[in-house]
């Protein structure tokens, strides 16, 4: 049971950027941002071939910036060239593809062969043992968790957050929604690729296709998390999003160490687990609707 908890948070801290990113494009801007699975892998990949190079730190930044340089393109095309959200993230996703081949080295996965990673030094310290991976991904996670609050209560982050409620509001109040919309998707893909760059690291490779369903599986962890505890608050959604990769990742630990279905049907358990976080909604308020009918029923056979 303590192997399912510490793979559940390991793997839930690591995957829990996807989700933050999610809640800043699809809850904050109220943008279907699809670049989120290309630019996963453009992390991955920057962040092994750095790695592979010898320098895992730099290495981890370098997959940020590659991420963020991702989000600004979904942006420009956006904003500038107004094709619509979700084909603007189609887009770069696709021309993505090459771009992180081009980073491999034309090959269509790389691995880490006895290099050093983020995660080698600390998992030899006395106290630690198995548990780095977890200190590690946990501690940048809460970091950039605290960092994402507290921009977005600044100036510019109430700037963003106005932009997702109302856009022609805010370029009534003299706010410029193309630069506020291009700051949020660079940061929400820089935190994409963050989450890319320690994943492969952690798993010492990077592949081409590792990030297919990445926004789907994103999706579900934050709407895991808001059913859980709602989001009423930035600090909610932030902690929400948090809370639901960790939960997403225990749920499938479970069912992967329970072994209720072979290894070769995973993919179908996943599909299962994102169709019903994502369904929640729907069957929470379909619940209560018919609570409130049996309870008028009630009341009127009382009357009568």
């Amino acid at each position: 049971m303590l192997y399912i908890i510490r793979t559940a948070l390991e793997l839930g801290c690591l995957y829990a950027p996807v989700a933050l990113a999610l809640f800043l494009s699809y809850r904050v801007l109220d943008i279907a941002d699809l670049t989120t699975d290309g630019c996963f892998i453009l992390g991955a990949a920057v962040s092994v071939t750095l790695t592979a190079a010898g320098h895992p730190v730099i290495a981890v930044f370098a997959a940020v910036i590659a991420g963020a340089c991702a989000g600004f393109v979904t942006a420009f095309l956006q904003t500038k060239l107004g094709v619509p959200s979700i084909l603007a993230g189609i887009v770069t996703n696709m021309g993505l593809y090459t771009v992180n081949l081009m980073v491999m080295g034309w090959s269509a996965n790389v691995s880490l062969l006895k290099a050093e990673t983020i995660f080698s030094d600390l998992s030899e310290v006395n106290g630690v043992g198995d548990w780095g991976g977890v200190v590690i991904a946990g501690s940048a996670v809460v970091i950039v968790g605290v960092l994402l609050v507290l921009f977005l209560r600044t100036r510019l982050g109430l700037s963003i957050r106005a932009t997702g409620d109302n856009r022609d509001m805010v370029r009534a109040s003299s706010i410029n929604p193309t630069f506020t919309v291009t700051i949020g998707l660079c940061i929400a893909n820089a935190l994409t690729g963050l989450s890319g760059a320690m994943v492969g690291q952690y798993q010492n490779a990077a592949d081409i296709n590792g990030g297919t369903g990445i926004v789907v599986i994103g999706l579900a962890c934050l709407i895991i998390g808001e059913t859980v505890l709602g989001r009423r608050s930035i600090v909610k959604g932030v902690i929400a999003a948090l809370l639901g990769s960790i939960l997403y990742r225990l749920i499938y630990a479970i069912v992967l160490y329970t072994k209720v279905f072979p290894v070769a049907g995973l993919k179908l358990v996943t599909a299962v687990i994102v169709a019903a976080a994502i369904a929640m909604p729907a069957i929470r308020r379909w619940v209560a609707l018919q609570k409130r009918r049996t309870q008028r029923r009630k009341g009127g056979a009382g009357n009568a």
